[in-house]
């Protein structure tokens, strides 16, 4: 596979200091297909959770030329591993309520197992969803690995590349919160909007200039949503974060310069931005899929941020290239 842009930088980056990633999912012949282009192009080691002879199998069957000398396959089910897992599980989640039992028969799913994985640093992070619901896949991490020190709010982005290298830095930007939380209130959009930030210049190199959108540019209109994005921007000032954030901003003006200096011609952030920060899921949604749809734009995610460990939940209408990006984008947030 022949990668460019941001996929080609990272994947690069990411060659450096290699990673464990682990995909449970090894039912689904795009997972199959995605971990041989990356252990072959030597840019994660790669394990595997099943059955060995039935995942062989299925390869054969279907042409996968798998190098398993660069993959690990695990069987959960007879894993030596297991009882240290059921016992670690036990432990985390007794006070819930659970039983040694029911850790056992919890850790017989493939997604807590390699979820505990990385709980037991014998893994760097996890990539699922290609098969299973975005519950099914976070649910297990934020139980056991949960938030990062300081994040009250785990959230999502996708990365996005744009043919057009005028928007953003060099046709790269942000979306956020795409995902996950759906009415974020101000505490969350205060949490996504950092959370954001550091995705964005982790992954890409490039300082974070970050836009509050709205239908209205500051104060082109007056309503509660709009005031409460106006609180939200006074509340991250008060912070003093290390980056650039402004807003309320319409889509244009805050991509485009000749817009925003029209709308907004004092702010360091309009006709500039590369964070875009959606007042809601439903808007962060549509915006994507419209930009990746209409504007031929690469979407990467939805990635989450925010916890100790990355886990990361495909869209189950991955392609191998999306699952690719996303184990990539996986072994950059482990660095």
């Amino acid at each position: 596979m022949e990668f460019s842009g941001i996929v080609a930088k990272m994947a690069e980056e990411v060659k450096k200091n290699k990673k464990k990633i682990v995909l449970p999912e090894t039912e689904d012949l795009r997972v199959l297909r995605a971990a041989a282009i990356v252990a072959k192009g030597d840019f994660a080691d790669i394990v595997l959770i099943g059955n060995e002879d039935e995942i062989k199998a299925e390869c054969e069957k279907e042409n996968i030329n798998m190098p398993y000398d660069k993959v690990q396959i695990i069987d959960n089910l007879t894993s030596s591993k297991k009882q240290e897992y059921d016992n670690m599980l036990y432990e985390l989640r007794k006070h819930k309520g659970m039983t040694l039992e029911d850790a056992k028969k919890v850790n017989e799913d493939k997604v807590y197992f390699a979820t505990m994985m990385v709980k037991a640093e014998d893994a760097d992070g996890l990539v699922s969803g290609a098969i299973h619901s975005t519950a099914n896949t976070l649910r297990p991490a934020l139980q056991i690995i949960k938030a990062a020190e300081g994040v009250k709010n785990v959230s999502s982005f996708f990365l996005m590349e744009t043919p057009k290298k005028d928007l953003g830095s060099n046709g790269v930007l942000i979306f956020s919160d795409c995902g996950l939380i759906e009415f974020p209130t101000k505490e969350q959009l205060i949490d996504i909007t950092m959370e954001s930030a550091q995705s964005y210049k982790m992954l890409t190199g490039y300082e974070p200039k970050v836009a509050l959108l709205s239908y209205s540019t500051k104060g082109s209109a007056k309503n509660e949503a709009i005031d409460k994005l106006n609180d939200v921007l006074a509340l991250l000032k008060e912070k003093e974060v290390d980056f650039d954030v402004d807003g309320e901003f319409q889509l244009d003006a805050a991509l485009i310069p000749e817009v925003a200096s029209l709308k907004a011609p004092n702010s360091k952030v309009a006709g500039h931005a590369n964070v875009l920060i959606f007042p809601n899921l439903e808007a962060g949604n549509i915006g994507y899929k419209m930009a990746q749809r209409f504007g031929d734009a690469l979407a990467i995610g939805p990635v989450t941020q925010g916890l100790r460990k990355p886990v990361n939940d495909l869209s189950r209408g991955s392609t191998v290239e999306d699952i690719v990006g996303t184990i990539i984008v996986t072994c950059m947030q482990a660095k």
